[in-house]
């Protein structure tokens, strides 16, 4: 035992740092080039892991119409996955921060995508909550691990315009998803969404593996803290340095940094019941078919982009690094547009598109700042990934809390009718509501919130 665990620790462990290229030019030239390469793979492959999270959502209607499974298994279904993506994401993002992340992260969207392909050959009620559950494991393999790349490649300056762009992989993803799953689903019926989640899974495992590398310094380039140093004037910290474990638990230590896990785990309320119920909300009681739902869901995916990689460049162009004031705006449209989606009962593919489009672009910020980078921004680099994990612990807590409480109350308003079963959203709409309220709220209170002196 001791030995395969050793053997594990070797494997994940970050690739050694070779002898530093001599010449500047080629320097320059290599660290460019592998950038680009690291930010898009793990742009593109969060994305992937993205699909491969969000096929049951689009598959949830088509599974209670078959008789295979009612809204409160799948509401207990899609717990597993949040719940141990909450555990995970606290974990993996600790351990992120020690871990070679190009093998970390091709293996976790490996799993994830296989995970789907089990899923479309087995409606058992008992094989999906585990194996989803398991899913929700591999999932929170991506997200830290990708903003620990980010962070090794680079510098604080450019921080966050990068960040806020790789949060685009979260829509890029959900745009995939609620087009081509819908698509599959009507060619072949429910089995395809899961089958075509996980062949994107894997192909986005492959890229990773390729295109993502570990460290500027595994490649023989100079790291990002050492080129941070030289545009100071090569002054160094008078300070003595944290080792990773000391910069871990000072993020334990900060009160700011708990309450934007609050505020964030409310945020994934409301994103969830739009992510996870959206469609099956707008089929059963806005009356739409389940490709029409997803169309307008799917409108927050393109809208959530452009909320995303407009984010960290407005925040560091005209707030000079603060998110304070575009977090607030934020939050404010995000309770308006749901308002407008989930109250407005009647059927107008309009106004339900704009409010889905206003929330996406609302969303795709909040994702970007409760979700991640206000935490990145008050921890030391060096826990970049246990930070991310403290959010991610807080927001898919939230997310999986939202699913059994929304699965329990659909289920239970359920009324049928001349063989036609309605539901009644009255109580979970507040619960939803609510929870985007109550998140601005928490968001406020962290407003002079400043980063610690790193040492």
């Amino acid at each position: 035992m001791i030995q395969k665990t050793h053997k594990i620790k070797t494997y994940f462990a970050p690739l050694p740092a070779r002898e530093l290229i001599g010449d500047k030019t080629l320097v320059q030239k290599k660290y460019k080039m592998s950038k680009w390469s690291v930010f898009l793979s793990a742009t593109f492959g969060y994305a992937f892991f993205y699909v491969c999270r969000l096929s049951l959502s689009v598959i949830k209607k088509p599974l209670v119409d078959a008789d295979i499974f009612d809204p409160a298994q799948l509401g207990q279904i899609g717990s597993a996955l949040f719940f141990s993506y909450a555990i995970g994401k606290l974990v993996n993002g600790f351990l992120s921060d020690h871990l070679n992340v190009n093998k970390f992260i091709s293996i976790g969207l490996l799993f994830t995508a296989l995970a789907n392909l089990i899923l479309g050959f087995f409606p058992v009620f008992l094989v999906f909550i585990i194996v989803w559950g398991l899913s929700g494991w591999f999932q929170s393999q991506g997200a830290a691990p990708c903003v620990v790349a980010l962070t090794r490649w680079f510098k604080a300056n450019e921080r966050g315009t990068y960040y806020a762009a790789w949060s685009a992989s979260h829509n890029i993803g959900k745009a995939i998803a609620f087009t081509l799953l819908p698509l599959l689903i009507g060619f072949g019926g429910w089995r395809w969404g899961f089958w075509g989640a996980g062949v994107v899974g894997i192909i986005g495992a492959i890229m990773v593996k390729l295109f993502l590398y570990d460290s500027p310094e595994s490649k023989g380039l100079p790291s990002v803290v050492s080129l941070e140093q030289k545009q100071k004037g090569g002054k160094r910290s008078e300070n003595k340095p944290q080792d990773v474990s000391s910069s871990q638990k000072s993020i334990l230590k900060n009160p700011a940094i708990w309450l934007l896990a609050l505020s964030s785990a409310l945020m994934y309320v409301i994103r969830y019941a739009i992510e996870s119920w959206g469609v099956f909300y707008a089929e059963a009681e806005k009356g739409y078919s389940n490709v029409e739902a997803a169309q307008i869901i799917g409108l927050t995916a393109i809208s959530g982009i452009i909320g995303t990689v407009l984010s960290g460049f407005i925040s560091d162009r005209f707030f000079k690094g603060s998110r304070n004031v575009p977090a607030l705006v934020a939050g404010i449209l995000n309770v308006l547009s749901v308002s407008v989606f989930l109250f407005y009962s009647n059927s107008n593919v309009f106004t339900d598109s704009i409010s889905m489009i206003v929330h996406g672009f609302a969303i795709g910020i909040l994702i970007t700042f409760l979700g991640g980078l206000m935490a990145v921004d008050l921890a030391p680099k060096k826990a970049a990934g246990a930070a991310m994990g403290l959010i991610g612990i807080a927001s898919y807590a939230g997310a999986g809390i939202q699913e059994i409480i929304s699965g329990i109350y659909i289920e239970d308003s359920a009324l049928m009718t001349d063989g036609v079963i309605s539901y009644d959203f009255s109580q979970i709409r507040i619960f939803w509501l609510g929870a985007a309220i109550l998140s601005v709220i928490l968001a406020l209170l962290v407003w002079n919130a400043k980063a610690k002196d790193e040492v």
